[in-house]
């Protein structure tokens, strides 16, 4: 019951609405992160994970934290359908995003295992969840870019889109390399990683609440009528 209500009410929200939502959750996560570094000063910024705040006596704010990241990438991916329409090229970039979206909130559910403490099964299933999250954000978030280009509304954007996205590959990238290096600064690497993904996914947020309604009613009817092979 309360699940439907739930969907009845995502479906009443204009592709508009629900971006300055995602645009607004990535602002309030940001935060929340910078809060738990003034809660647990004990941690580095430099080598410990974002997850190890997921222990101790503040976890559930972490956990929140990845709870939000669920919501607001998937309202993302919402927004993005609303917005772009069933475009085939950026559609698959939208399964793997919503695949970062579930895989983020299930990492609450898990604790993950600082270095240096005992391995467990929850670590473990943590850090699985994570290397699919972040996979399949990168991937995503290169496809619809790419995807986007095709669009002569979103062009502009998507050039800035895909720049932010390969760097966010980079950063991941990068990332694995310090998994094996216990010295590496791999609490840095995955923060400069988030920080590009939150980013594109901001921009991507940002452009489709400013985008005008008459240019989404123009753009899908360019599509239909190059589509159709019609004149213009």
């Amino acid at each position: 019951m309360q699940l439907g209500c739930v969907s009845r009410w995502l479906r009443a929200l204009s592709a508009r609405t629900l971006a300055w939502l995602v645009v607004g959750g990535v602002i309030v996560y940001v935060a929340v992160d910078v809060l738990l570094r003034f809660l647990r000063p004990d941690y580095s910024l430099i080598y410990n994970a974002e997850s190890d705040y997921g222990r101790g006596p503040w976890y559930w704010v972490m956990d929140l934290n990845f709870l939000l990241r669920c919501a607001f990438s998937l309202a993302a991916c919402l927004a993005l359908r609303r917005s772009v329409g069933p475009d085939p090229g950026v559609r698959g970039g939208e399964y793997l995003l919503a695949t970062w979206a579930v895989c983020s909130g299930l990492l609450a559910f898990f604790a993950d295992n600082p270095e240096g403490t005992p391995t467990t099964a929850s670590g473990i299933v943590h850090l699985v969840l994570a290397v699919i999250a972040f996979a399949g954000v990168v991937i995503g978030t290169i496809l619809i870019s790419a995807g986007l280009r095709s669009d002569p509304v979103w062009r502009p954007a998507a050039t800035v889109l895909l720049a932010v996205a390969v760097a966010g590959a980079a950063a991941f990238l990068l990332l694995g390399t310090a998994h094996d290096h216990h010295h590496a600064p791999g609490g840095l690497y995955e923060r400069i990683f988030l920080g590009l993904e939150l980013l594109w996914i901001a921009l991507a947020a940002g452009y489709a609440a400013a985008r005008r309604p008459e240019a989404r009613s123009s753009a899908r009817l360019i599509t239909s009528s190059a589509a159709s092979g019609s004149p213009g």
